[in-house]
């Protein structure tokens, strides 16, 4: 196991987003309850058959990183939740719910040339 208190890094959540349905409107966008993806680091994850709108997941992407991190017990994006679709007249939402946390080390995901180490993703082939 690493040790964290020296290496320079940060613990992100992994996140899991899945839609949900109000179920006073309807939803005009392609909505579908239940149907998700995950984000683990930078990395967006889908599972067989899984979608989202992409006009849904351009109003989620700003938020995502924000939501991976730490944040106070009374920051909103520790106690809100849901994110609702872009179009006004949707009633689909998009529940994000933080899961288990990973440890990033700067060396593994920087871009400097004098701080960089082995990419995250190629050293355990994620």
């Amino acid at each position: 196991m690493q040790d964290h208190k020296t290496e320079e890094g940060v613990w992100l959540y992994d996140l899991r987003v899945e839609t949900v349905l109000d179920p006073d409107r309807p939803p005009v966008c392609r909505h579908v309850a239940g149907e998700s993806f995950r984000v683990e680091g930078e990395a967006l994850v889908f599972e067989a058959g899984q979608r989202v709108s992409m006009y849904a997941l351009a109003a989620l992407l700003p938020l995502l990183p924000a939501k991976q991190r730490e944040t106070a017990p009374g920051d909103w994006m520790s106690t809100d939740a849901e994110v609702a679709c872009p179009d006004p007249h949707c009633g689909g939402r998009f529940r994000i719910t933080r899961e288990a946390k990973r440890w990033f080390a700067h060396a593994e995901t920087t871009g400097l040339p004098e701080a960089r180490g082995t990419p995250y993703w190629a050293k355990d082939g994620s």
